[in-house]
């Protein structure tokens, strides 16, 4: 029997036996079991069947396929019997099989088992599974099977019985593929953050989750303990669905306002955004009522480091336009303040950006992305001794000039083969590859590697460097207790998914997460629902016209500023414009209606939208040219005096030179700026009423936002980072007192936006309103005035 030298010392019987039928009840996994033995319950989703054994005392929750041959190793320990599970069918509790050794060594045991090809599967993550109905598909067993793949990314909707029933599937299949020869290895499920209420990054679709303000509402609230009940239930509902690794939180400083990804992000503050980071973490990866890793615990997978936030003039790096991050104020350190405060997550993403100086000049030597720069992973892996797992962002090991390639972001490394990249994305100190299926490469990355070993250039053999990372990798798997409870049970998943608890507090973050940035001559004040339950309010409507992506042509959407299904519970009648269409459906005209007998006015309005990670935006994919991103609504031409004219970044050019990204002259392009067409329609409405109607502007944002073109013609203005309609409408109505203060200074003009240097917070001038309030970092709104604590 293989076993470390704490797990000896307790051991005082061992037997063999098999499981069957059910016994003792069917408590959940966070239930206690306060009998003298372990029990057993035979359990289904409707498609899988598997037995579920409960330890007593605090012994972990076990479970394993009915039909999967495994049966249970018992030890009797201060007159306990417990349970664990003989995974390779050798008779004895190995190691790795022992629930009560370190994660650490049961990983660091385990690889020592795995053969090369096992190892090589470990270190792929799957690209975007976004169909989780559609159960257990062909394509994903190629993969599990074929190329030992099991880190699979859940993209798709928080479908409670359809995720089950497919994770179910997907573990059980992969205990068949145990052989003697090749050790069992669950599938450790992750998902990018799916928990978000409104607008703010990436968020899956599906009812069954409680919803929270996006990472930028969070940091609104000002209040650590929203963030330590977000991840702590959060958390609980991502084991619920069967997901052990949180690809985040994404801790970026977001110090460049134009920035693509801000809405994702805790803000431009170095010092609360490393307090966010360190709770976030430690929530995912605690378990309440527990001291550390347990049943409801998530590995955290911070990203992306080394900071990803400053990309010149906003662009962002999924793409060639924005590949490059700048560093004009020189101020590299404060993006890496939150990773290193919270070097305890159990994984890292890297950032996909090259590293400039103000200059242009590599940052660190080397004009690559992170992926392959050796000084940014020297200061994360040898300098500050970063022990977990890191991983790539996805698809850096494909270039845009590879054939057929839609997405690539080897940034530096396009002249490489692909088994080249893998190769020296190893050598910088990662372990992972995001959104690779493949085995094919990280095997010819192994043979690259010994043979670089033979010749004297590695120091050690490629064995023992895939290894290395497999027994980090590994980590992960057992960290959550992967290994001892991968399945998951339906009704008890139901129970914990949108419980009530979670749905309540999410929604209370959501409240205290609105800033109220103006409110003339008291428009907003305490109120109760019923004064508001035979009152008119008009919503005006308005239109996106989308912008063409990677992944097909722009999606016009068009509709209400402001959800009307939901105005509806609070107001007697909700009336908007009529509009006339082309015959594409697209609006040509509104009209507004008469406004005579309206009491209130709601614009909804969304951050002025110059495109997304993946429309290139700040490039004409037709003529190539570059311009401006913007965080006004009407068109801005960038010929101030603070617009560079020659940019520092830009690609080095066959002779030599350097291209010029510089969108001096050139003018911005919006796809919402029908959202301020509402504002003015609203506003001539009133005018045309004679009645005097208050309007509040009601902001979804997703990063900062010049107010210059609304804030005077608006009575109050209330804004929503990631929050619900519902939740902004109580704020807007006086049913709910502001608590939020603004993460992000809001500027005075685009002239300061272009002064500002992209790697540096709070260096621009904030607008100031008619009342003499500056949206700078912090402020907002209460009936009383501005919250000054």
């Amino acid at each position: 029997m293989t076993r470390g030298a704490k797990g000896a010392a307790a051991l005082s019987a061992i037997a063999l036996i098999a499981v069957a039928g059910c016994t003792s009840g069917t408590p959940d996994e966070n239930e206690t079991n306060d009998s003298s033995a372990f029990t057993t319950r035979e359990v289904t989703d409707g498609k899988t069947e598997f037995v579920v054994v409960t330890n007593p005392g605090d012994g972990p929750v076990l479970s394993y396929g009915a039909d999967s041959g495994i049966e249970l190793l018992t030890e009797e320990v201060d007159g306990k019997k417990l349970a664990f599970k003989d995974m390779n069918a050798n008779g004895s509790l190995d190691t790795w099989e022992d629930w009560r050794e370190t994660a650490q060594d049961r990983a660091a045991a385990l690889s020592e088992e795995l053969t090369v090809e096992q190892i090589a599967g470990l270190m792929l993550f799957s690209s975007h599974e976004r169909s989780q109905a559609d159960g257990l598909t062909d394509a994903q067993k190629e993969y599990l099977k074929d190329s030992r793949l099991r880190n699979v990314l859940h993209a798709g909707p928080s479908d409670v019985q359809a995720t089950v029933t497919w994770a179910n599937a997907m573990q059980a299949y992969t205990e068949s593929l145990a052989t003697a020869d090749e050790p069992y290895i669950p599938v450790n499920f992750a998902s990018d953050p799916r928990s978000t209420a409104g607008s703010g990054g990436y968020n899956a679709e599906g009812a069954d989750i409680s919803r929270w303000p996006s990472n930028l509402g969070l940091a609104a609230t000002f209040d650590t303990q929203h963030m330590d009940a977000f991840a702590e239930m959060s958390s609980a509902e991502y084991r619920a669905l069967g997901i052990t690794t949180a690809l985040s939180p994404q801790i970026d400083l977001a110090t460049e306002p134009r920035w693509l990804r801000v809405g994702g992000t805790f803000g431009e503050d170095v010092d609360q955004n490393t307090e966010l980071a360190a709770s976030y973490v430690k929530g995912y990866q605690g378990t309440t009522g527990q001291d550390g890793w347990g049943p409801e615990s998530v590995n955290s997978m911070i990203k992306h480091w080394a900071g990803d936030g400053p990309g010149e003039g906003g662009r962002e790096s999924h793409t060639d336009v924005g590949k490059y991050g700048v560093y004009p104020g020189d101020n590299f350190d404060a993006h890496t303040k939150a990773f290193l405060g919270s070097l305890d997550s159990a994984a890292v993403m890297t950032a996909y950006s090259i590293a400039l100086d103000g200059n242009g000049e590599p940052l660190f030597g080397e004009r690559v992305g992170t992926a392959y720069d050796d000084a940014r992973m020297n200061l994360l892996r040898k300098d500050n001794n970063y022990q977990g797992v890191v991983v790539t962002d996805w698809s850096v090991t494909t270039s845009v000039t590879d054939p057929d390639a839609k997405l690539g972001t080897a940034w530096g490394a396009g002249d490489l083969t692909v088994d080249q990249r893998h190769y020296e994305i190893l050598k910088t100190g990662h372990d992972m590859f995001g959104g690779n299926n493949a085995i094919e490469p990280v095997l010819a990355a192994h043979a690259l590697w010994q043979a670089d070993f033979e010749a004297g250039v590695n120091e050690i053999d490629a064995d023992s460097r895939f290894r290395e990372s497999g027994a980090r990798i590994l980590t992960m798997f057992f960290n959550p207790g992967l290994y001892e409870n991968a399945y998951l049970d339906l009704d008890e998943s139901k129970k914990v998914l949108a419980s009530d608890d979670k749905i309540e507090a999410g929604y209370s973050a959501q409240l205290d997460s609105v800033v109220m940035l103006k409110n003339d001559g008291e428009t907003i004040s305490a109120s109760d629902a019923a004064a508001w339950k035979d009152k008119t309010v008009y919503i005006p409507r308005n239109y996106n016209t989308g912008f063409d992506g990677a992944f097909g042509p722009g999606e016009y959407v068009e509709g209400e500023g402001i959800d009307v299904e939901v105005a509806k519970e609070f107001f007697a009648e909700v009336v908007t414009d009529e509009a006339v269409t082309d015959a594409d459906g697209k609006v040509t005209s509104y009209t507004a209606p008469d406004l005579s007998e309206v009491d209130l006015v709601l614009v909804g309005m969304d951050s002025p939208d110059s495109g997304s990670n993946f429309t290139k935006a700040g490039r004409d994919a037709t003529t190539g040219e570059w311009y401006p991103l913007s965080l006004q609504y009407r068109p801005y031409t960038a010929d101030g005096a603070n617009v560079r004219q020659t940019s520092i970044s830009g690609d080095i050019l066959a002779d030599g030179s350097r291209e010029n990204r510089s969108y001096f002259g050139k003018t911005s392009r919006i796809a919402n700026e029908s959202d301020l067409d509402a504002f003015d329609r609203a506003v001539a409405a009133i005018e045309a009423s004679g009645q005097d109607i208050p309007v509040v502007t009601v902001l979804k944002a997703i990063n900062p936002v010049v107010p210059a073109e609304f804030e005077s013609r608006s009575d109050a203005i209330v804004v929503g980072f990631g929050t619900s309609d519902k939740a902004l409408i109580e704020v807007a109505l006086g049913l709910y007192e502001p608590q939020g203060r603004l993460p992000m200074q809001f500027p005075k003009d685009m002239d300061t936006v272009e002064a500002q240097l992209e790697d540096v917070a709070k260096d621009m001038t904030p607008y100031t309103d008619a009342a003499g309030n500056a949206y700078d970092y912090g402020f907002g709104l209460n009936y009383s005035g501005p919250i000054t604590d």
